[in-house]
């Protein structure tokens, strides 16, 4: 029997599939990675009875960056990055092992069926399957068919098995397209940032941003929000007059009109006119006018208008609105949604779509009645040939979907159900008065059907005061005639949602990437978000994009990010080369880059004289191993130590405090250590300021405290202080904190696993000896009299932390508290024990990792 091996973009929605495809009738197991799973089943497929297996990948296979040597900063000119840097495709997530796992799946199958999301990514990463899987399928017979692309918008048995009795091709032109705005991104990014982040962090303490990023996309984005905040600092109030007048009638409530010429710059001919309209008591009806109104309403949701409505009304972050509708998406509650479509087709099923939510209570009423009295045909919108519009897909309740799903689906609905109903249809009423010369109005409306603001009140009719009843030529009494002085107002900054718009009509990004652009300017400390949504440009913001403009505008301006999204839809569309495409791109930016290069020192006076020279900045902290000098410590973003004595700049660990480890200083450059510390309940280790931008040995890396330094003596390296493997990750190893005591405690110096042990020891330190079980490191511990916890009245024990019973209730293992989920790092050699003396360790076996696991448990 056939095998057909059928993949998803997510392990949920492959198990949605599956359960829809065998009716049920699948089985399940894990595969190798333990990420996805892999559902089982036999069915028909081309007329023949077949071997079903449905798995996933967990988003793109492969990114793309650049070769080893290229991705050194201090070794590697930017202008390289343009063209004589190689890149190479890599596993995207390389612990998830994805390309053996499909491979191992794949094997021996006949036939593939690529369930990727339906937009240009999607294409991407079914490329990137079909390079990994294509190898180790059954080649096929003669020129027979064996790669099939599901075409789906929603998680719906019908939808489902509608994509399946239809399967067409991956779009290799939609995926060269992601292709080309990877290498684009990577390349211009990657050389813009290089440079201007070690040309300003050299020179500038304060700047407070760990990175000073520039992004074909990201930095028009900023700008923005910068021009707004320039027209902000540029706007001079005006004063301007305008004429007030209240009128009434009888007994009726008094009328404040509008007068018709609105304002006047000029106090003394507003009091002219006001002079003027004085001269008469009475207000003359000069026409009534009643016209019948109607307020449309919404075309159908894409995801532009979903984040601008999050954004505006929910509260929400376009970032974390994304992450929510895909979540509802994959759990079958909505339609796909990423889309730029606000159009249905004519053979959308929009009863059945709505006859789904007669049984909510939030909008029952309002449902049956359409279903009763017949649906409105939805607005004609723009059709961009990618998805239906973003539609609720099944009924949901607020314990389902939690708080946040809930508020956006209640929003989807809500905005699907008010396509198919009736205009909002009102009365507006318009009086238009005589005083003396001077003409005034007043208006209001009237509520004549609500239509669609039944189910959005929010977009209702506010209720007004009713009009008096008039006609041509009646008089209202005159009571009051005032100038009335006033002030123009500067515009306000950018919410979220305006800054979506403005991206949309320049075409800065695309639906998908929008949300990432707009975070990524407020995470690189660019802009704050303030009360509202209001998106307030920072000092180092605003320098830059001032700085843009001063060399090289188009950097900023959206204009050729612009062209180059159309160049890049041309290649999805296969109307467009993509080498053609890339090379003349590369070579605009490369000569910008070359121009920005010889022109930085333009920037440069504006960065100077918004913030402080580095030799100026900080507190002297730690002693310099050349000159012995105090170096200062630089807690702005990224937190360095400068020697202006040297004129050196020294890394330090982020997301952390740093303070003087007890004057100790490194053994091998005389440079005092420091201590990093994560917090009271974190990980903290010594580190040598020199060492840890430049490694003495060759098996250490950039960025390595003395808790990896493989030093054979020093005592605070790894070698004297390391105690055994960690439990769970796959290269650390636990080194005791021989400041952490009385509240002793020993980390992993790769992840952020702890184990706190021997609480109230007056010392703690490791022996020489290993156990002959484990080949941990033996620990001897030194309790007062008093407080001592060991048999017999001991104060002094010496063992295994694994495997010595008097230590078996003294030890518990925990997680350490980190600031930030970049803190843990990957990599290193592993090693058991300390290992002086005696070489590397070589590997447990997983069983007794798992035992070692378990005994803390």
């Amino acid at each position: 029997m056939k095998t057909v091996l059928m993949v998803a973009e997510k392990p949920s929605l492959a198990q949605s599939i599956a359960k829809i495809l065998s009716k049920g009738s699948c089985s399940s197991r894990k595969g190798l990675n333990g990420a996805c799973s892999v559902h089982e089943y036999t069915g028909t497929f081309n007329g023949q009875s077949m071997r079903f297996k449905m798995t996933s990948v967990c988003g793109h296979v492969m990114s793309l960056d650049f070769i080893g040597k290229y991705n050194n900063w201090d070794k590697v000119d930017p202008a390289e990055l343009f063209s004589k840097a190689p890149t190479e495709k890599k596993e995207a997530n390389p612990k998830l092992n994805m390309v053996k796992f499909l491979q191992v799946e794949a094997k021996a199958c006949d036939y593939v069926v690529l369930w990727l999301d339906c937009d240009k990514e999607g294409e991407n990463i079914c490329f990137e399957v079909l390079d990994a899987i294509e190898p180790v399928m059954n080649r096929p017979y003669g020129g027979e068919k064996t790669v099939y692309r599901a075409k789906f918008s929603s998680i719906t048995d019908t939808d489902i098995w509608a994509a399946m009795n239809k399967l067409g091709e991956p779009n290799r032109n939609e995926a060269l397209s992601v292709d080309a705005r990877q290498e684009l991104d990577l390349r211009i990014g990657c050389a813009f940032t290089r440079f201007q982040t070690k040309y300003f962090q050299g020179k500038y303490g304060n700047l407070d941003s760990s990175l000073i990023s520039f992004g074909p996309c990201q930095t028009p984005t900023l700008g923005f929000c910068v021009e707004r905040h320039d027209k902000i600092q540029s706007f001079k109030p005006e004063t301007y007059w305008v004429i007030q007048a209240k009128v009434f009638k009888g007994k009726d409530s008094p009328l404040t009109l509008d007068w018709d010429r609105v304002r006047v710059f000029d106090r003394e001919v507003g009091q002219m006119f006001v002079n003027m309209t004085k001269t008469s008591k009475d207000a003359k009806v000069e026409s009534v006018s009643k016209k019948e109104k109607a307020k449309q309403r919404p075309l159908a949701l894409n995801t532009v208008e979903m984040l601008r409505v999050a954004s505006s009304s929910l509260g929400m972050g376009p970032q974390h609105t994304m992450q929510i509708a895909e979540r509802l998406y994959t759990q079958g509650y909505i339609s796909y949604p990423r889309t730029e479509t606000n159009h249905y087709h004519d053979n959308f099923d929009l009863k059945g779509t709505l006859r789904q939510q007669a049984s909510n209570p939030f909008w029952a009423q309002e449902v049956k009645a359409l279903l009763s009295d017949g649906l409105n045909r939805p607005r004609k919108g723009a059709d961009a040939g990618d998805h239906p519009p973003i539609t609720p897909m099944r009924a949901a309740s607020e314990g389902e979907l939690g708080s946040d799903g809930w508020r956006l689906y209640e929003y989807i609905v809500r905005h699907f159900i008010a396509t198919v109903s009736q205009d909002c249809k009102y009365l507006q009423t318009v009086i238009s008065f005589s005083i003396a010369t001077e003409g005034f109005s007043c208006s209001g409306k009237t509520l004549i059907s609500p239509g669609f603001t039944e189910v959005m009140p929010w977009l209702g009719i506010p209720l007004e005061e009713a009009m008096p009843v008039c006609e041509r030529g009646d008089v209202f009494t005159v009571e009051e005639v005032k100038l009335v002085e006033r002030l123009t107002c500067p515009p306000d900054y950018l919410t979220e949602a305006d800054l979506i718009t403005l991206m949309e009509k320049h075409g800065i990004g695309t639906d998908a990437s929008i949300p990432v652009h707009i975070n990524n300017i407020s995470q690189r400390n660019y802009v704050t978000l303030e009360s509202g949504r209001k998106l307030k440009p920072t000092n180092l913001g605003i320098v830059l994009v001032h700085g843009y403009y001063k060399t090289d505008a188009e950097l900023v301006l959206p204009t050729i990010r612009s062209a180059v999204e159309k160049q890049l839809n041309l290649i999805a569309q296969g109307k467009a080369n993509y080498q053609q495409v890339l090379q003349h791109t590369l070579d605009i930016f490369k000569r910008k880059f070359h121009y920005f290069f010889d022109s930085i020192a333009s920037m440069d006076e504006l960065m100077e004289a918004s913030f402080s020279p580095i030799a100026s900045t900080g507190k002297p902290l730690s002693r310099c191993g050349k000159c012995h000098r105090f170096m200062k410590y630089i807690q702005a973003k990224p937190s360095r130590l400068h020697c202006a004595g040297c004129d050196e700049t020294y890394s330090l660990p982020q997301n952390g405090a740093i303070k003087l480890y007890k004057e100790l200083r490194c053994p091998l450059d005389e440079f005092e250590l420091v201590l990093w510390t994560s917090g009271s309940r974190g990980k903290s280790y010594p580190l040598c300021p020199y060492c840890f931008s430049n490694p003495p040995f060759r098996d250490m890396k950039k960025g390595m405290g003395c808790n990896e330094c493989t030093h054979p003596s020093c005592q605070h390296s790894l070698n004297s202080l390391g105690i055994a493997q960690c439990v769970e990750c796959e290269a650390g190893v636990l080194v005791l904190d021989p400041n952490s005591g009385p509240k002793w405690k020993m980390a992993c110096n790769k992840c952020n696993v702890m184990v706190h042990f021997f609480e109230q020891a007056h010392r703690v330190q490791v022996a020489l000896e290993s156990c002959d079980l484990c080949e941990a490191s033996l620990v001897a511990v030194d309790f007062n009299k008093t407080r001592s916890p060991l048999p017999d009245g001991e104060t002094q024990h010496r063992g295994c932390v694994f495997c010595d019973p008097v230590f078996q209730d003294l030890v518990e293992l925990k997680h350490a508290t980190m600031r930030h989920p970049s803190m843990t790092r990957g990599g290193g050699a592993r090693r058991g024990g300390r290992g002086r003396g005696r070489g590397r360790r070589e590997k447990k076996p997983k069983d007794k990792m798992a035992a070692l696991a378990a005994y803390f448990v």
